[in-house]
């Protein structure tokens, strides 16, 4: 299996594919490279619609235009978020996201640290944490991205030929584009996904997972 960022991500269209210029596997972008990316192309506004009752915690926040943010979601900065996007009601967005354009971002998940592509739809319950999520990816309620192991000891990928050191402590997972992750599942830290995987309700994922690989 081939762990390079492009074997993962059709980034044509994704308004900030540069921040995966000189990368060679994809959770590269994870960490400070993300926190610096965000620094130097943030762009503070907001273009969209953020109706009344949603919490903006930042003035670095940057709002696409066509995108709403509904009552009771709060966004911490600093927050990128792209065009034509849903923000619902009790989302909750911490620092060091970047949000691609159509995405849907609903009740009660959380997003940390992590980078979505286009069109990505995490409506219910979710949570990602220090991720990167393929365009057209689709994760069901309830589902989990977990971005840290219970000993708090560094996050290694368990590649086909080799096991790789990240240097991360705090690593979810790579999810690449057109992945569906049914209700209630769960990603190990460090787990790779290729491109179209389908995990199954109440799945735990792990590991490095070929392009569509079904997990039940």
């Amino acid at each position: 299996m081939n762990l390079q960022t492009n074997d993962f991500f059709e980034l044509e269209g994704f308004q900030h594919s540069k921040l995966f210029d000189g990368t060679t596997n994809p959770w590269e972008v994870l960490g400070q490279a993300l926190i610096d990316y965000i620094a130097a192309n943030i762009q503070p506004g907001i273009h969209g619609r953020v109706m009344d009752g949603a919490w903006l915690m930042s003035d670095r926040i940057e709002i696409g235009e066509g995108t709403i943010v509904e009552p009771g979601a709060m966004i911490k900065g600093p927050a990128i978020i792209g065009r034509n996007c849903e923000i619902r009601h009790t989302a909750y967005l911490r620092e060091n996201v970047i949000v691609g354009d159509n995405c849907v971002i609903g009740h009660a998940t959380e997003i940390k640290a992590s980078v979505l592509l286009n069109h990505v739809e995490a409506a219910h319950f979710a949570f990602v944490g220090d991720s990167v999520v393929g365009g057209h990816a689709m994760l069901g309620a309830g589902t989990r991205l977990a971005n840290f192991k219970v000993d708090g000891s560094e996050v290694i990928v368990y590649a086909p030929n080799c096991n790789i050191r990240t240097g991360l402590t705090k690593f979810g997972a790579i999810v690449g584009d057109g992945c569906k992750f049914g209700c209630n599942s769960v990603s190990n830290p460090g787990t790779i996904l290729g491109k179209g995987c389908i995990i199954m309700p109440c799945t735990a994922a792990k590991g490095c997972l070929p392009a569509g690989t079904r997990v039940k």
